[in-house]
């Protein structure tokens, strides 16, 4: 195997690919890229059993072939070629090395047989889709901050992805929850994703999806089946094992019947409850809203630190009521808002409340409350 790769193009795919490679990994094959000709291009493949990870790149191929070598090694030694350079990659068959040459600096790295490569065979998808990048990133960025950490609940350790509708429109929606808050975001469903099965993406594979879908095209093709969600934007092509779990009934903790309804300007909203947070330990972090008609008070009571309180003007017609919450909660559903107004649709001090955005009909947000 012989080729020659200009620095920017193989570091942009070694990029994406080495993201899944574990630094410490009790099987050492998994420390490997695997790096294959295929007709004019050189590909990448990673893989940690769970996700997988392959993209491609143009390369001047003058001998064909096959090979494993140390993934972050081979990355960080690219990263400090000088842009521009031109990268030769030749393999040893017999001394079982590759050497890496670029201007006057010359690399030699251990290799493994291609062969021994794991595969995370996909098998066949019984449903395939596109849908738009900026679309998929929307879904993700609005629900993956709400996904449980909490590792046994495993279910909830990642976005459920599935087909749904809102009255008479059929919708592809995402929903994250870690049993504290909820996130629920939809799109208008895409042709081909009809009876789809309901699956869950893992946390590890959303966060690898929204950094590939940055440097990816403007569509991507999603392919699901039964175990495995397969992800294809631009050149690149995320395979992923699904969470092998059921996911709660969601829909039973979407308040219906929340009849105190609140709107606040989000960014007053967000500065108010940053600073009086201040205060709060980091081990409750709670905040006190006392509203009555035009008017909240936020307030922190910390026994160690001190206390604090703040008014902000909002629009509220109904009966006052006080309730608290997670500070940090109410603050991470609050910057997924688009529009100037945050709208609070409240019961008691009790109850879950539920939280729309003024400017995205499609996202909802739902916020359990705390004792304070």
């Amino acid at each position: 195997m012989r080729i020659v790769i200009e620095r920017g193009d193989l570091l942009r795919a070694l990029g994406h690919v080495t993201s899944v490679v574990e630094r410490r990994t009790t099987i050492p094959i998994l420390s490997n890229v695997l790096l294959r000709v295929n007709g004019d291009m050189l590909e990448f493949k990673a893989t940690d059993l769970e996700r997988e990870v392959i993209e491609q790149a143009p390369a001047r191929i003058e001998a064909p072939g096959a090979v494993t070598v140390p993934a972050h090694m081979l990355h960080d030694i690219v990263r400090k070629l000088h842009d521009g350079a031109q990268v030769e990659l030749v393999r040893d068959a017999e001394r079982e090395r590759v050497t890496l040459i670029s201007g006057h600096s010359r690399f030699a790295l251990q290799t493994q047989p291609a062969d021994d490569f794991p595969d995370l065979a996909a098998g066949e998808m019984t449903h395939t889709f596109e849908v738009g990048a900026s679309d998929l990133k929307r879904l993700i960025d609005k629900t993956r901050f709400a996904i449980s950490t909490e590792e046994t609940r495993y279910y909830l350790n990642g976005i459920y992805f599935h087909v749904a509708a809102t009255g008479n429109q059929p919708t592809l929606r995402a929903v994250a929850t870690d049993g504290h808050r909820l996130a629920q975001v939809e799109l208008p469903r895409p042709s081909g994703a009809d009876g789809m099965p309901g699956v869950i993406i893992p946390r590890k594979t959303v966060n690898e999806l929204h950094r590939l879908i940055e440097d990816g095209g403007s569509t991507v093709t999603v392919g699901v089946s039964a175990a495995k969600i397969r992800f294809e934007t631009g050149t690149v092509t995320l395979t992923s094992k699904l969470i092998d779990g059921t996911f709660p009934d969601y829909g039973r903790v979407i308040p219906q019947g929340n009849d105190k309804e609140l709107k606040v300007n989000n960014a007053e909203f967000m500065s108010a409850v940053d600073r009086v947070a201040t205060i709060a330990s980091e081990r409750g972090r709670a905040v006190k809203l006392n509203i009555s008609s035009d008017k909240l008070i936020l307030s922190v009571t910390n026994p160690e630190g001190g206390s604090a309180t703040e008014e902000v003007s909002v629009d509220y017609q109904s009966t006052p009521l006080e309730i608290g919450f997670n500070a940090r909660y109410l603050l991470d559903i609050a910057g997924q808002l688009e529009g100037d107004t945050a709208m609070f649709k409240l019961a008691d001090a009790g109850a879950p409340t539920m939280v729309r955005d003024s400017a995205v009909e499609s996202a909802l947000y739902v916020l359990m409350p705390m004792r304070v």
